[in-house]
């Protein structure tokens, strides 16, 4: 979710779900160790639970990465070895590593060395044609004999030639099979499902399985799917709130904390443009905000005017 989970984002999805754990886009070792790095970790205080995900393949840049993330206040480490650009592939990380399976194991251990913190891997079911189920073993094997308890699976292989990252998550088939398969062999370790999950309905029979679910693109598109999340999967009794309850509530952070201190409007409503996705007023709702928000003086009545047309 590179250039979409930012803190806006999260901030944003905190206000319809208080339960769900929340992920920032991915960020290179090299970002946090060379550039600013409190720019990468800043974060709301209201956005916990929150897990920091990395991306790098050098076990010493990612343990000094993982101490700034506990050290910052985040509730888990992740490193990402699902991603299949070409800009991760030449930066010898995302899913290639899964060819590298003591590689990662290497990462992982000097992570866990130095943080208390969740250590959590992000990976594919397989990499182009080393995607049969023993190489799967291998690599969970090796890598949570390193610390790594939690293992995010999409379940799709990723080909790293020949595809769009955006290929890459829709034409490998999904195989959720393997990963309840990986769960029956590894009961001991979490093992969270993703791809391709587009309900809570999908999501509860899921969690049948497994031990949980990450939704990604969908509740981002759609992220009204979040507000039955905390009811439904975590059991709150708290109410379910309304769209607008949900946008009134989120003003305040436009106006007071992010406006006045020179943010630009479009930075946070490039993420609340699927809130009423399916309801009357929706397509005037995105149109509004896409042309009228990214004006550099654009104030919170653009806002409110896009509002007014989702009251029918």
């Amino acid at each position: 979710m590179m250039d979409w989970t930012d803190r806006h984002c999260r901030y944003f999805h905190r206000l319809i779900s208080h339960h769900a754990l929340l992920y920032t886009e991915m960020v290179t070792t090299g970002a946090l160790i060379h550039g600013d790095h409190s720019r990468f970790l800043q974060f709301n205080p209201e956005e916990h639970p929150l897990a920091f995900q990395l991306g790098g393949s050098n076990p010493r840049e990612l343990a000094i990465c993982a101490k700034m993330v506990e050290d910052f206040g985040y509730d888990e480490v992740n490193l990402n070895i699902g991603c299949p650009s070409d800009r991760v592939q030449n930066g010898r990380f995302g899913a290639c590593l899964m060819l590298e399976p003591d590689l990662v194991a290497d990462c992982i251990a000097a992570m866990c060395a130095v943080v208390s913190i969740p250590v959590t891997v992000k990976s594919r079911i397989g990499v182009d044609d080393r995607d049969s189920y023993e190489e799967l073993v291998n690599f969970v094997d090796k890598v949570a004999n390193a610390g790594c308890k939690t293992f995010i699976v999409h379940a799709r292989k990723a080909l790293l030639k020949g595809l769009s990252p955006k290929q890459n998550r829709e034409v490998p088939p999904l195989k959720y099979d393997v990963v309840y398969r990986l769960k029956t062999d590894f009961p001991h370790l979490e093992i969270i499902i993703n791809g391709g999950i587009a309900s809570l309905e999908q999501a509860e029979n899921l969690l049948q399985h497994l031990d949980g679910v990450m939704i990604g693109r969908e509740a981002y598109q759609n992220p009204y799917l979040l507000a039955e999340v905390d009811k439904r999967i975590f059991n709150s009794p708290g109410p379910i709130k309304s769209r607008h309850e949900i946008m009134a509530l989120l003003m305040p952070y436009i106006i007071e904390e992010q406006l006045r201190n020179g943010v630009r409007l479009n930075s946070i409503t490039r993420h609340v443009l699927g809130l009423f996705h399916g309801e009357p007023g929706a397509r005037a709702w995105r149109r509004h905000l896409s042309e009228n928000a990214t004006a550099a003086n654009a104030d919170i009545n653009r806002v409110r005017d896009a509002i007014a047309f989702t009251f029918h």
